[in-house]
């Protein structure tokens, strides 16, 4: 029996995500063309997903770090964590040197002129509030105020005590560590089925986001930025077809099938523009490719905090972008420098929808550039929010196979594709 035989919801729930998802992008443009600024009355829809999928991400996030952290001993866990940081460094210090080498050689933003806007200076945390953030006072309140950094560190804590009961020479230490895994394995299936239902709205909420979004950003702003947009996404192809796919060949997997696997999650990661919504189906993805378990549990949600390449590209195009606006000539020595602090500061953005306007709002004034571009940036950020975070989850799932011990050949068989009953 084919998709066109079957009833109206079979059909719906049995055709491939990346289909749906494309097919809601294209008709809520379409849409946007027609309505204009009136298609913003279906962004409650858009906003509904993002929520359910911010929902759903928070729990994964915890119980997914705890199993994989539970399932590794001590000098295993540090031994993939520093391979990751080393990871995240080079590919994100590449990001910002592949924006800023593109960017002076396209010059975009010449013959542009500042908006009339003005954007408050973002505070700049210090180091120590960053630390004492991540200790959360109280443990129920990280989940609460879904505090990120707080939770990832709630889960490791507890994800290594597991593990030295499980790995106990206690007998009976081994049995409650037991049961604390498999329920942990029990919340964890329980939450990934309640993703499956998620996924059968999410064509509909990726519609609403892209006729909401193109409806009200105003097509003579996107036309104004489109080579500035063109070059970042020329460093987004540069970044994905080099960097990642020389990573993926060290890694001993297949370029082709690799990318292949991995398709819902970017795809994914570019309609929603939210690396952390998408981490359940990320993770899913990883697996499908030819990850270990462990370690798409470890270093997926570890990379959607801590990673993010696309944020780093970002900031390279946008800081010579203001540069050219501007006027400003600036010595090699400060590219360097352009370079080592975008690096710093990509590693630990959020992966959340535009959070790379208010990091680069902080680069700005660090620069000492005018906080105005970023208003500027706006306009198009609908856009390069798209591909910086379908970057930013391809970054992470070539990092979690980079640093995966196990053997490529022996996982690459076919995966099913999950059930969304």
């Amino acid at each position: 029996m084919t998709l066109w035989t079957q009833t109206p919801w079979k059909t719906y729930r049995d055709t491939p995500l990346v289909l749906k998802m494309a097919a809601g992008f294209l008709l809520g443009i379409a849409t946007a063309l027609i309505f204009r600024e009136q298609a913003a009355l279906l962004k409650p829809l858009g906003t509904l997903l993002i929520h359910l999928l911010s929902l759903i991400a928070i729990p994964v996030i915890f119980l997914t770090v705890v199993l994989a952290v539970s399932q590794m001993n001590l000098p295993q866990l540090g031994k993939m964590g520093g391979k990751l940081l080393l990871y995240y460094l080079t590919t994100t210090a590449l990001a910002v040197l592949i924006g800023v080498s593109l960017a002076l050689f396209f010059n975009p933003g010449e013959g542009i002129t500042l908006p009339d806007a003005s954007v408050d200076k973002p505070d700049i945390p210090h180091f120590s509030d960053i630390l004492l953030q991540i200790v959360p006072r109280n443990l129920f309140a990280a989940f609460t105020a879904g505090d990120l950094m707080a939770i990832l560190f709630v889960a490791i804590i507890i994800g290594m005590a597991v593990s030295t009961m499980l790995f106990s020479s206690d007998e009976k230490m081994r049995d409650h560590g037991a049961i604390l895994d498999r329920f942990f394995t029990a919340m964890n299936e329980m939450f990934y089925r309640l993703l499956n239902g998620i996924l059968l709205y999410a064509p509909i909420g990726v519609f609403a986001i892209s006729a909401s979004t193109f409806g009200s950003q105003g097509w003579a702003t996107l036309k104004s930025l489109l080579y500035f947009t063109g070059v970042f996404y020329l460093g987004l192809i540069v970044l994905w077809s080099v960097v990642y796919t020389a990573f993926i060949s060290l890694s001993r997997h297949s370029v082709g099938a690799f990318y292949k696997n991995i398709r819902e999650a970017f795809t994914t990661a570019f309609f929603t523009s939210s690396s952390i919504a998408t981490l359940p189906i990320a993770i899913k993805a990883a697996k499908k490719a030819g990850v270990s378990e462990k370690t798409a549990n470890f270093s997926l949600p570890l990379g959607a905090i801590f990673n993010s390449d696309g944020g780093a590209l970002r900031m390279g195009v946008s800081l010579v972008f203001a540069a050219n606006i501007t006027g400003l000539d600036l010595s090699f020595s400060g590219f360097v420098i352009i370079v080592v602090i975008g690096t710093l500061l990509s590693v630990g953005t959020a992966g959340v929808p535009a959070a790379g306007l208010v990091t680069l709002s902080a680069v700005l004034s660090m620069f000492g550039l005018p906080l105005e571009v970023v208003a500027l940036i706006a306009g198009v950020d609908a856009l390069i929010g798209m591909g910086g975070t379908a970057l930013n989850v391809t970054g992470d799932i070539v990092g979690a196979a980079v640093v995966d011990d196990e053997k490529p050949a022996t996982r690459e068989k076919s995966v099913p594709e999950p059930l969304t009953d």
